[in-house]
């Protein structure tokens, strides 16, 4: 079942409504992914939490106004049980304010650090959760690292 700012786990009831639709969002989209309900919610919540005290205010903003928790959707997958999802890992990519962190297809990164030794230490853990990989780029944007979790 598809989880909605107005049907949503319990445990998330004393989420704020930012971290809420991002720990939403997050669990959705885990779900998606294969990993069973039980097991996503509360990784959603942590790194939901985590998001929210590690973004600028810009940022929450930004989600507050137009992040839109996904819907859990097989429709416009590329294979049925999903197997591309699973090969997609964290990158950590110089950044206007920093560096910044992003799944790799995804268009926005999902968090930005200062410095690069936060950013990669996140998506490592990302990585590691996900069970993926991690590729750390240089400032000019070519490869510096690889590793698999």
């Amino acid at each position: 079942m598809p989880w909605t700012l107005n049907d949503y786990p319990s445990s998330m009831k004393n989420l704020d409504k930012v971290t809420k639709k991002k720990a939403i969002d997050i669990a959705n989209s885990m779900v998606d992914e294969g990993y069973d309900e039980g097991r996503a919610i509360p990784i959603a919540i942590e790194q939901a939490k985590e998001w929210h005290d590690n973004a600028s205010e810009d940022e929450l903003d930004e989600y507050k106004e137009h992040g839109q928790p996904t819907k859990r959707s097989r429709e416009g997958k590329k294979y049925e049980n999903n197997p591309e999802r699973l090969e997609e890992g964290e990158h950590v990519e110089a950044h206007d304010d920093g560096w910044a962190v992003r799944s790799a297809d995804a268009k926005r990164p999902s968090e930005v650090f200062e410095n690069k030794n936060e950013a990669v230490k996140r998506a490592r853990e990302i990585a590691k959760n996900k069970g993926t990989f991690l590729t750390v780029h240089k400032s000019d944007g070519s490869v510096q690292e690889e590793r698999s979790y």
